[in-house]
């Protein structure tokens, strides 16, 4: 089975846009692995950190 592309509506031609927002901003050939070092670089970033997710169970 053909896997569906997350962007839009088709079937994933492996275009890549979807990978993206998961490059490194350090290194542009490494995969982002939230290591978080470029925030240690530019303090002017405003950080949220989220700690649990709740839903409701009635929303549909």
């Amino acid at each position: 089975m053909a896997k569906k592309c997350i962007l839009y509506d088709r079937i994933c031609n492996d275009c890549g846009e979807c990978e993206i927002d998961d490059v490194c901003e350090l290194d542009p050939n490494k995969k982002c692995d939230n290591c978080e070092k470029c925030l240690e670089l530019d303090k002017n970033y405003k950080i949220i950190k989220i700690t649990k997710i709740i839903t409701d169970e009635n929303d549909n």
